[in-house]
C-alpha cells in the first residue's frame, strides 16, 4: 500500500455513507433559477476587466450514444439517428457565438475537454466542423502548454479518428474501459474486446497524445476481487498515465436504466470493499501515485506533479491543474465557472434549443458565491487536493480567524480526529493517512448546506 495511505475496513465500512463529490462548492443543488443568462452574462464580461489575458477552459457537452451502458446515469441521449447530432452542432453554433461575444478576443483557451455522452458519436468530418466553430469564436491556444482532451469509446471511433483528434490538436485522451471481464460487459451491455481497447492506445501515442486515462467501474456486476485483479492486470499491460475508479452507484428508483441490473448480481458491501483495497494496493504497486479520491497517476504525470508541488486544484472533471482558468460550458446541461459564479445550461434539449432560437443563452440557473462559500470553496479545496489545511494560508487569503468561524466544523470532526483519521493541531488540520479515503467525509464538515436529508442525494463516499 502507497506510503501515506492505510487501508481500514472497519473504518471504511463505518464511514461509507452518502455525500458530494465536491467538484464544486456550492454543488449543483445550491443552484437556483435566479440566476439566469443575464447574470451569466454580467459575470462573464467583468472577468475580462482590468485587460485580463487569464486563459480560458472550454468544456462541450455531445450527449449522443449508440447504445445504453446500463450502469450509465449521465445525461445522454441513445440515437441511431445522426441527423439528431447534426441539428444539435447547428445550434451548438450558435451557443459558442453568444459565447465567445462574453469574452475578450486575446483570451487563449488553453483548456479543452469534450465530454458525454460520447464525442466520437461524431463523425471525423463533424469533429473538424467543431474545432473550426470554436476556432471562429474563442482563440485557441496552438502552444504545446495546451491541455486539449476528449473522451472516447474505443468501439465508436473510425479508423482515422484518432489521428484526426491529434491533427485538430488534442493531446490528452480518455478512454471508457469500466471493465475488461466479459461476462461482467455483457451484464452491463458494453461489449469492448481487450484488443479494441489496445488498438486505440497504441493509436493515441502514435499520434502524439501525452497523457491517456482510463475510467473503470467497481461494484459491477458479476464482479468479484478475483475478476476485477484480471481487469487490473490488463489495465496495467497498457500502462495509462492516469486512472480513474469509480464506485458504481447504483440507484435504479432515479435511472431508469440501471433497472436492467439484477441486485443479486451486484457485489456485496464486503466484496466491494475487498475490490477497493485489492486496486489501491495493485496500483501503487505499480508504481501509480493515489491523486486522492477515486484518481491515479504515473510519478511523472502533470498531475502528480502537481501534488508534489502543491498547486494541485479540483473541477467539474476532478483533478486539475488548471482549475483556476474560467470555464465555459457549452450543450445541454454543461456546467461553467466563471468569475465567483456557477452556471448551469439547460438539460432537456428542445428546451435548449427553444432558448438559443429567441437569442438567448441557454444557461437556466446558477449561483453567485458569497464570501463565506468562497471561504468554504477554499477550504474544501485543500482538503480534496493535499489532505490538509493550514489555517494561516486560509486566514491571510479571506481575512478570518480559521478556529473561530469553523469552531462547529472542527467539533464535528472530533470523533473521525479520534479514530485517527484526521489531526486537529492549533494551527493545521491534517488527514491522517487512514482517513485518505475519506476524504469527502472530512469536506462535509465545512458545508454550510449539508444536513443529513440533503446528503442522501449523493452517492457513498466509498
Amino acid at each position: 500500500m502507497e506510503q501515506g495511505l492505510v487501508f481500514d475496513p472497519e473504518i471504511l465500512s463505518r464511514y461509507d455513507v452518502s455525500g458530494p463529490r465536491y467538484t464544486s462548492y456550492p454543488t449543483a443543488p445550491q443552484f437556483h433559477e435566479r440566476f439566469d443568462d443575464r447574470a451569466y452574462a454580467e459575470a462573464a464580461q467583468a472577468t475580462n476587466a482590468s485587460g485580463s489575458t487569464r486563459p480560458l477552459s472550454l468544456y462541450l457537452h455531445v450527449p449522443f450514444c449508440d447504445t445504453v451502458c446500463f450502469y450509465c446515469a449521465c445525461n445522454k441521449v441513445i440515437t441511431g439517428n445522426y441527423q439528431r447530432a447534426q441539428r444539435y452542432l447547428q445550434y451548438l453554433e450558435r451557443e459558442a457565438e453568444l459565447q465567445g461575444e462574453l469574452f475578450s478576443t486575446d483570451r487563449k483557451v488553453g483548456q479543452l475537454h469534450f465530454g458525454g455522452g460520447t464525442p466520437t458519436y461524431l463523425g471525423d468530418e463533424d469533429l473538424r466542423l467543431v474545432m473550426a466553430t470554436l476556432g471562429r469564436h474563442f482563440q485557441l491556444d496552438t502552444s504545446d502548454d495546451r491541455e486539449f482532451s476528449i473522451e472516447i469509446d474505443p468501439r465508436a471511433i473510425r479508423p482515422g479518428t484518432i489521428p484526426l483528434l491529434g491533427e485538430l490538436g488534442f493531446n490528452r485522451i480518455s478512454l471508457g474501459v469500466q471493465d475488461f471481464d466479459p461476462n461482467v460487459q455483457r451484464a452491463v451491455n458494453r461489449i469492448q474486446p481487450f484488443e479494441v481497447t489496445a488498438r486505440a492506445v497504441e493509436q493515441a501515442r502514435a499520434n502524439g497524445f501525452s497523457s491517456t486515462n482510463f475510467d473503470l467501474i467497481y461494484g459491477l456486476p458479476l464482479q468479484t476481487v478475483e475478476t476485477y485483479s484480471a481487469t487490473l492486470e490488463r489495465a496495467l499491460e497498457l500502462r495509462p498515465e492516469r486512472l480513474a475508479i469509480y464506485n458504481y452507484a447504483h440507484l435504479p428508483e432515479l435511472f431508469k436504466t440501471q433497472r436492467q441490473i439484477r441486485d443479486a448480481d451486484l457485489p456485496d458491501a464486503a466484496e466491494k470493499l475487498a475490490i477497493l483495497e485489492t486496486t489501491i494496493r495493485r496500483l501503487t504497486d505499480a508504481g501509480y501515485v493515489y491523486i486522492g479520491m477515486d484518481h491515479f497517476a504515473l510519478p511523472d504525470d502533470e498531475l502528480a506533479q502537481a501534488q508534489r508541488a502543491g498547486t494541485l486544484q479540483r473541477n467539474f472533471q476532478g483533478y486539475s491543474t488548471r482549475a483556476k482558468y474560467d470555464l465555459v460550458a457549452l450543450g445541454p446541461t454543461a456546467i461553467g465557472k466563471v468569475g465567483n459564479t456557477y452556471s448551469q445550461n439547460l438539460r432537456d434539449m428542445e428546451a435548449y434549443y427553444g432558448r438559443l432560437d429567441a437569442g438567448h443563452l441557454p444557461v437556466f440557473r446558477g449561483i453567485e458565491l458569497s464570501a463565506d462559500d468562497r471561504l468554504r470553496r477554499d477550504v474544501i479545496s485543500e482538503l480534496m487536493c493535499h489532505s490538509r489545511i493550514d489555517y494561516a494560508s486560509i486566514e491571510a487569503r479571506h481575512g478570518t480567524v480559521f478556529t473561530e468561524v469553523f469552531a462547529d466544523a472542527l467539533e464535528r470532526l472530533s470523533g473521525m480526529e479520534a479514530d485517527g483519521l484526521v489531526r486537529i493541531g492549533s494551527d493545521r488540520l491534517d488527514v491522517l493517512p487512514r482517513g485518505r479515503l475519506l476524504l469527502r467525509n472530512v469536506a462535509m464538515s465545512f458545508d454550510a448546506y449539508l444536513d443529513a436529508e440533503a446528503a442522501q442525494r449523493y452517492s457513498k463516499v466509498v
